[in-house]
């Protein structure tokens, strides 16, 4: 399909898109708190990897290079707007029909007053753990795909995830249901 899309073909390149696209704008939204933002920050990500796309080397970590180019766009805006970016507090995402995590029963959708509280838990936690959690519960990269975007160890990784998930069901106790961050062990 990427030798579609890099050939020109528009259908190879709309399945990317779509595949892609509401997870890459959920990781945008919910560290710049501002939908529109990352409407254009999103646009500006799928125009860099059309220019791009040509090359790219396949090696089975297309959306590793997907969400590195997007980490990128992200922090250049937000340098170039002279801000940090800030994680989703109780704005809503009103326009993205799909997060790209439906097809994962394992996570179940929270009602507004705990969303909230687990933003403000999220908000208390070091920026690194943040964006480990951004990536693995927004964008729904595997463990694998988050260290080669942040070029550190799995194992670091599963630590830092493992303990700033624990750190939030510490704070919020019963509030965070079972599956509201989705299974530990996967991936």
């Amino acid at each position: 399909m990427l030798e579609q899309a890099a050939a020109g073909d528009d259908q190879a390149w709309a399945t990317i898109v779509a595949k892609l696209g509401p997870r890459v704008h959920g990781l945008i939204a919910a560290n710049t708190r501002d939908d529109e933002l990352a409407q254009e920050i999103t646009q500006v990500v799928f125009c860099t990897i059309a220019a791009r796309i040509n090359d790219y080397v396949e090696q089975g970590r297309f959306e590793a290079w997907v969400f590195r180019i997007a980490m990128n766009k992200l922090r250049d805006e937000m340098r170039r707007r002279g801000r940090q970016a800030r994680p989703v507090g109780d704005v809503g995402f009103p326009q993205a029909q799909r997060s790209g995590r439906e097809d994962r029963a394992a996570y179940s959708k929270v009602d507004p007053d705990t969303a909230a509280s687990l933003w403000d838990a999220v908000r208390d936690l070091s920026e690194q753990d943040q964006e480990i959690l951004h990536l693995r519960h927004v964008a729904g990269l595997g463990f694998k795909e988050i260290a080669e975007l942040l070029d550190a160890p799995v194992g670091t990784l599963l630590a830092r995830h493992f303990r700033a998930v624990r750190r939030l069901r510490e704070e919020l106790g019963d509030e965070l249901g079972e599956s509201a961050l989705g299974p530990q062990d996967e991936q």
